[in-house]
Formats: C-alpha cells, structure tokens, sequence
C-alpha cells in the first residue's frame, strides 16, 4: 500500500492516512505525540516515557520533500520526522503499541490526562 493523502480533523484530534487503494487508517494526535520518532523521544538507545498528552492537538503539518512530514503539536513539540513508511508502521501495530504504551504509563504511575486542567472558552 502507498500513502496517498493525510487528513487532519482538528475537533476530533484525528490524522486520516489515506492510501492508494482506498483504506484508511486513523491515528490520534495523542498517539502521534508519544510514539515520536524525534530523539527528544526515543532518546539514544532509551525511549522516553512521554505522558500527560490526552488533550494534546497538531496545529501544523509540514511536508518533507517526498517522503514525509514534520508535525508540530500544541504543545510545542516540532521536532522529528514522520517519514510515510514510519506512519504505515504506526498504523498497522498501532493496538500492540498502544497497549505497550498504556502499561508503561501505568507501570510509571503516570496518566494520560493534563497536568493542568484547561477548558476552552465559548
């Protein structure tokens, strides 16, 4: 399969990656956040445990010449590129990596959930 277009839905926080055939595969910004693949987090050799991302959004996606983006998210983090081929590898062990990553938060007595709490104003 080849990637052929990403779509970004802002309310629900969703990256929609869009092949050539057809499907889709859907990532959240959550998820996206703490798998990666900058060396702030996977660090060298030892991976960081990324937490308090529930809420987390991406407020902008760049391209990278022909084979992938740059994704900055709100909360400031901009760093690492997210070539095709390691989006399509999120995507198809995204349940394993998921899972993995709920037990290390837990192993961590850590949370998903912001550290602060924020409501946004109508």
């Amino acid at each position: 399969m080849v990637l052929r277009t990403l779509h970004y839905h802002q309310q629900q926080r969703l990256l929609d990656l869009i092949f050539n055939d057809g499907s889709v595969k859907v990532l959240s910004a959550e998820f996206l956040r703490v798998h990666s693949p900058s060396a702030e987090v996977r660090g060298h050799g030892q991976p960081k445990l990324v937490a308090n991302k529930r809420d987390v959004a991406i407020v902008s996606i760049s391209p990278v010449g022909h084979y992938g983006v740059k994704l900055t998210f709100d909360d400031g983090h901009d760093t690492g590129l997210y070539h095709f081929s390691f989006l399509c590898q999120l995507a198809n062990e995204q349940q394993e990596l998921w899972q993995r990553y709920l037990t290390q938060l837990k192993n961590a007595n850590a949370s998903r959930d912001s550290l602060i709490s924020t409501r946004q104003l109508s």
